[in-house]
């Protein structure tokens, strides 16, 4: 099974150490406020303030009302980027056992938003796959796309032409022709490139990557530790 070509192991590597490439387009250090002296004379710690480089980090939430790629609501307290490929397995295996369970106890409820973002690391196929999955997001079938393309054994089926268009169908894109002239557009590729720039930027050389809420989580980890970043993160929104 291929993750990425850093290849995190499955749930041994801590949350936000092997991410920690993801803090190196932004120069990372801790804020600290003078202290302020409180009546008497007595100094009183100033209140903790986020450190820029998570704030850096947590601002890529796009938040667009209308994001194809993205489920839940805009103003959701939380914000899960996503940054994977088609062809890793790892992606699959998150995609498959911890994402239906973030949705069903975190997006159902209001508190989290999840916002894909296309990062082929695997070649053409990769990148095939990705425009795929954005021109079945354009007939509001992304999600379902993205289902049938991480499904058990999906990838080892490739993703050439005729494997996309027989995903497509799987995932009820209703227009396949507007599907390939889609998929092979100028848009699809803008929208490709955005997305890696943003990963790239930042850091990124692995799949999956993920930020909640800004914070880097590394790999599939396991759906305890995507459920304590929510925690955390949701915690910290209501300050």
């Amino acid at each position: 099974m291929s993750s990425s070509r850093k290849s995190p192991r499955p749930f041994l590597i801590p949350a936000g150490v092997a991410l920690a490439a993801v803090t190196l387009g932004i120069v990372s250090w801790q804020a600290t406020a003078p202290a302020e002296k409180g009546s008497g004379g007595a100094v009183a710690a100033a209140p903790p303030r986020e450190d820029p480089a998570a704030a850096q980090l947590k601002a890529l939430a796009r938040r667009e009302d209308g994001d194809k790629l993205a489920v839940g609501r805009a103003d959701a307290p939380v914000v899960l980027i996503e940054y994977s490929d088609f062809k890793c397995g790892y992606c699959a295996k998150f995609a498959r056992d911890a994402e239906p369970e973030l949705v069903k106890k975190y997006v159902a409820d209001g508190t989290l938003r999840i916002e894909w973002r296309n990062f082929p690391i695997f070649g053409a196929e990769s990148e095939a796959a990705a425009k795929a999955a954005w021109a079945a997001g354009r007939q509001d079938r992304f999600q379902q796309f993205h289902a049938a393309a991480y499904a058990e054994g999906a990838k080892d089926k490739g993703f050439g032409e005729d494997r996309l268009l027989e995903l497509a169908r799987a995932a009820g894109v209703p227009d396949l022709e507007r599907f390939k002239a889609d998929m092979a557009g100028d848009e699809a590729a803008a929208a490709l490139k955005k997305d890696q720039e943003e990963g790239y930027r930042i850091g990124v050389s692995s799949t999956p990557s993920f930020l909640v809420g800004g914070k880097p989580i590394a790999g599939a980890q396991p759906l305890r530790a995507f459920e304590s970043a929510i925690a955390e993160a949701a915690a910290a929104a209501k300050q």
